[in-house]
């Protein structure tokens, strides 16, 4: 019997190391994401997508501060919404190919998404996520006080603006996208992490923050009831002693053993860190399977042959 699964569209999913990043790259790429995803769906499993979208929405800033004399400012909010839909449609463009050279009519839709904060997450009083162009010295000073941005300065390249990361708390549209998910359709959602909202009844501005797609995923999993969680990313399987070595692949973690090692530091923060720790997530709350793998072996992974799997403790 087929599963519900979430899988979570890595950033090399659309822009490859050394690409451009062009509309056509994306596109091109979008095909080798849409055929593994349709070969899920072929063999009788049910899908719903999540996806990166960080060099989007930092090529959307960029374009935005150039046309700043000729048209409005676009906040940071108003970026992620619009990348999650550009996004979405490259996706589905893609899937809706795929799917006719196998025969399959299943629908593919792209939720806008929302997801709520707190604003009292700490995260917000010591902001560390890069966003946007380098700036001049004089440039960054003159956001900096015009629009009251925390800027850093990157020693080599320049002056960059850095925004919070608040844990992401609850999927506003989560029951949209559960009905699309009963009614059979494919859903792509939750795109970069969401939109941060605040329950607070302020319609003059947005949040401009940004949250970890791969902990929106695991939560979006785990409210969806889907009994697997993949992230989908560059490598066949996490590795300990990284680029030591003793390096070693891995193929099966239970929870107990996953938070061990990312507490001896196996798994950096700037790296392998927050797939693992949403893969925690999610198996703490829903006690499914997730797995961490790439799209040559997702098929394999989810049919139990490849990839690295976190699973609950057995004793509990």
């Amino acid at each position: 019997m087929g599963k519900l699964i979430l899988v979570a569209v890595g950033g090399n999913a659309l822009i490859r190391a050394g690409q451009k990043g062009t509309a056509q790259e994306q596109f091109e790429n979008a095909v080798e994401t849409a055929n593994a995803v349709v070969r899920l769906i072929k063999s009788g499993h049910r899908v719903v997508l999540t996806h990166g979208n960080g060099p989007q929405v930092g090529a959307m800033l960029t374009r935005t501060e150039l046309a700043a004399a000729h048209a409005y400012r676009l906040p940071l909010d108003v970026c992620v919404a619009s990348t999650q839909g550009e996004i979405g449609y490259v996706l589905q463009y893609a899937m809706w190919q795929a799917m006719q050279q196998e025969g399959l009519r299943v629908p593919v839709v792209s939720l806008i998404t929302q997801v709520l904060v707190d604003a009292n997450d700490p995260a917000f009083q010591k902001p560390t996520k890069p966003v946007g162009p380098f700036y001049t010295k004089d440039q960054a000073e003159r956001y900096r006080d015009l629009f009251n941005w925390v800027i850093v300065d990157d020693a080599s390249r320049g002056y960059r603006r850095v925004v919070s990361s608040p844990e992401p708390k609850e999927i506003i549209e989560l029951e949209a996208i559960r009905a699309c998910v009963d009614r059979g359709l494919v859903v792509l959602a939750g795109g970069g992490g969401g939109i941060p909202v605040f329950n607070d009844h302020d319609l003059s501005k947005g949040v401009e923050a940004v949250i970890d797609k791969d902990h929106t995923s695991a939560i979006l999993a785990a409210q969806l009831g889907a009994e697997m969680f993949v992230i989908c990313t560059d490598v066949a399987k996490v590795c300990l002693d990284y680029k030591k070595p003793t390096e070693r692949k891995i193929d099966t973690l239970t929870l107990s053993e996953a938070r061990a090692h990312m507490k001896a530091g196996q798994f950096p923060p700037g790296s392998m860190g927050p797939k693992v720790n949403a893969m925690m997530v999610y198996v703490s709350r829903q006690r499914g399977e997730a797995i961490i793998t790439n799209y040559e072996h997702l098929i394999d992974a989810v049919h139990g042959s490849g990839g690295t799997r976190v699973l609950p403790d057995p004793d509990t």
